[in-house]
């Protein structure tokens, strides 16, 4: 059940294995710049950097959300650059913010059909807290190959969401934090609130406040309510954090019935401004 996650003292002694490939994906969404600064600054012997929003989404458009999902092809042929090998290459992914952009990673290799991939339970802070060695060389590219397959069955569109979130087996969940899904605040997106018939379960349970994945147990316990559910559907405000709650749920077993709505808040609320 924990085969999602690796700790910081086995990744330091993995760093050599040639079968191996880190990958940085912190990132700050009040300064996109940011996350590839601190990497350039410091990072993970080896590691290379993926971009929330040059590598881990496509272009944005009137529609479709702040993060929409990246062209498969392209997102591959990059992968292709880092030493990723399709079925092979153990993929460990790591931020600083919980898993809120690693576990993004985390999903996508997974819906390309790339099982083979964790995430650094407690991300960089853990690592340099454990007083591993860190660098600022950028590795070089390594030659990879990568086959997309994608899972089209994991995700919804609007349309989709439209439909199902008012049937009795189907549960919609927004990933936000509670005061979002509330509409006291909105940070980000021009319209405050949520989906009608949302229910509110903040990726932010996932975690400890230090950003180490709790027990498989409570994990368990944040989706106890939904366990007859047919169909979970999950959103956020763009895609990317709902991805925390989606990790959540495959290690509570609720795997087979969850989709990702990637659109999300920010997606459903462009259609309310027209």
């Amino acid at each position: 059940m924990r085969d999602f996650i690796v700790a910081p003292e086995w990744l330091k002694e993995q760093l050599n294995n040639p079968k191996i490939i880190v990958i940085d994906c912190r990132f700050l969404l009040s300064d996109p710049k940011a996350g590839y600064q601190e990497y350039l600054n410091s990072h993970i012997p080896g590691a290379y950097y993926l971009d929330l929003n040059q590598d881990l989404s496509a272009p944005v458009k009137e529609h479709g959300g702040r993060h929409p999902l990246p062209d498969p092809q392209i997102f591959a042929a990059k992968l292709e650059t880092i030493g990723i090998v399709s079925g092979e290459t153990l993929v460990i992914a790591y931020d600083d913010s919980r898993f809120a952009f690693s576990a993004r990673l985390w999903w996508y290799l997974r819906y390309l059909g790339h099982s083979q991939v964790a995430l650094l339970d407690g991300g960089f802070s853990a690592w340099k807290n454990h007083g591993y060695s860190t660098t600022n060389e950028i590795p070089a590219p390594k030659p990879g190959k990568f086959s997309p397959q994608p899972q089209l069955d994991w995700v919804v569109d609007i349309d989709t969401v439209k439909t199902k979130k008012d049937a009795d087996n189907v549960v919609l969940i927004d990933s936000r934090d509670s005061d979002r899904y509330r509409g006291e605040i909105e940070p980000i997106d021009p319209i405050a609130g949520h989906i009608p018939g949302a229910i509110n379960s903040p990726w932010k349970q996932v975690t400890s406040p230090q950003g180490f994945l709790l027990p498989p147990t409570t994990q368990q316990q944040l989706w106890a309510d939904f366990q007859q559910a047919e169909q979970i559907i999950v959103y956020c405000g763009s895609g990317v954090t709902a991805c925390v709650n989606l990790l959540s749920l495959e290690i509570a077993g609720l795997g087979t019935k969850v989709k990702l709505y990637p659109g999300g808040w920010s997606d459903w609320c462009s259609y309310l401004t027209h």
